[in-house]
């Protein structure tokens, strides 16, 4: 048996595939099937099967392209609710891929359709666990992304108390050296804790993991329902787009405009992609600056509505490209109205901050942290700056006073950097600066 984990550090989204014999399954696949394809040709297998932990929030999976492409079986718990071609997979039920099985068991908790799949080898032995979203390598998967998405919906605090006896009476019973597989690991908003390590066992999780201590229910319900990370915009569209399985990615992306319009559409959104300096030198008016970084499909994701149209701009041809792809993990190449090279002509340009004032009188500026509500809440780098984390700043402009220049930061630069371009499209009474990695140099206030 292999097992073999692809990795997309933008979404840190880990998928799978198992291969025994010639014959190979996909569990949790991303957008771009590709990857899965090249390795069954590189080990002369035939793909026969894919599994969907559950409908996931943050990405857009594969699963029904595969099936068209290949034939595979699509399996999926029945309490999806899938509405393409599948094979329910739930307690008891069991594939097998030639001498092994991969086995389903129900844990909801994560979402109410969740499953893990345990692998039992040739001799009968439990040897690994694919978790989805349900058990990370030091946390496990939060509980409050299913009040208002999917075919069953749950509060945050029945879906955590779920996922206390899905741990406790089912994944903590499996042997200890079984290896576990999640579908993420740092970086990914589906938990608040995880470890840099990709793979863990079932014994290293009882001792590590913090969420499998000693602790009765009411614990570990409020001890998950809080703190979680802030939930970007995407995230229901993507569980539904999943839940009905999403169109090919080559045919969605090849459609999309390449040819820069004549005039763009007055009030359109432009997402503008190049790097801080670039696009503080000369931009489009209202352009927001979304950097091409690892986590630019998140960020476009937390800021841009689903529903939204806008212009792409990236600073080459095959950067351009590259950002459509990463647009499309997200499904949001379909709201793409064209993606364009930077215009000859760009009127607005980003103002520097004279820091020797700033420092020297602070309290004649406007300040603004883009950071989220759990960074502030661990300490602020200036007593008085106006709260406004970067998802939630297009609607709530109107909070931040206009008699003042302003200044805009976050923990690095990044969301400082497309946080000031908001404001900037929007505020044009006062100057608006973005302090970028300069904050760096200011000490955390506790």
């Amino acid at each position: 048996m292999l097992i073999n984990q692809f990795y997309d550090t933008g979404l840190a989204h880990a998928s799978y595939a198992v291969l025994r014999n010639g014959k190979m399954i996909i569990i949790d696949p991303g957008r771009d099937p590709k990857p899965y394809y090249d390795f069954a040709a590189l080990h002369q297998a035939d793909i026969v099967g894919v599994i969907e932990t559950h409908p996931h929030a943050d990405f857009v999976s594969s699963h029904l392209e595969i099936h068209g492409q290949t034939g595979a079986t699509i399996y999926v718990s029945k309490l999806v609710g899938a509405t393409y071609p599948h094979q329910t997979f739930d307690d008891g039920d069991e594939i097998a891929l030639t001498d092994i099985k991969l086995k389903a068991i129900n844990t909801p908790g994560h979402s109410p359709d969740s499953i893990c799949i345990v692998v039992e080898d040739e001799t009968g032995r439990q040897t690994a666990v694919f978790t989805g979203d349900t058990l990370f390598v030091g946390d496990v998967g939060r509980p409050d992304l299913r009040e208002n998405a999917g075919n069953i919906t749950a509060q945050k605090e029945e879906l955590a108390r779920q996922l206390y006896h899905s741990t406790r009476q089912k994944l903590m019973r499996l042997p200890r050296e079984t290896t576990v597989y999640p579908a993420h690991g740092p970086g990914s908003l589906c938990g608040k804790n995880m470890s840099p390590d990709l793979q863990s066992t079932i014994g290293r999780e009882l001792r590590e993991n913090y969420a499998l201590q000693l602790m009765d229910e009411l614990q570990f319900v409020q001890m998950l329902t809080e703190h979680q990370p802030f939930v970007p915009r995407y995230f229901g569209y993507n569980v539904e787009m999943n839940r009905q399985g999403a169109a090919n990615m080559e045919t969605t992306i090849a459609a999309v405009p390449r040819i820069a319009p004549k005039k763009l559409k007055a009030g359109a959104t432009i997402i503008d992609t190049r790097q801080a300096t670039a696009f503080k030198a000369g931009h489009l008016p209202g352009a927001i600056n979304l950097q091409n970084n690892g986590k630019f499909e998140t960020w476009l994701g937390s800021v841009i509505n689903n529903d939204e149209p806008f212009y792409l701009i990236a600073a080459d041809d095959a950067t351009l490209e590259s950002m459509i792809r990463k647009t499309a993990k997200i499904g949001y190449e379909q709201n793409i109205l064209a993606a364009i090279l930077p215009p000859n002509s760009m009127s607005a340009i980003t103002p520097s901050l004279d820091l020797n004032d700033f420092n020297r009188h602070p309290s004649h500026y406007t300040i603004i942290d883009v950071r989220n509500h759990t960074e502030v809440e661990e300490g602020r780098m200036f007593k008085h700056a106006l709260s406004i984390p970067l998802p939630e700043l297009r609607e709530r402009l109107d909070e931040i006073p206009l008699d003042k220049p302003i200044v805009v930061h976050c923990a690095g630069g990044y969301r400082s950097a497309a946080a000031a371009s908001i404001v900037a499209g929007k505020i044009t009474q006062v100057p608006v600066y973005d302090l970028g990695e300069e904050i760096a140099n200011y000490p955390i206030l506790r």
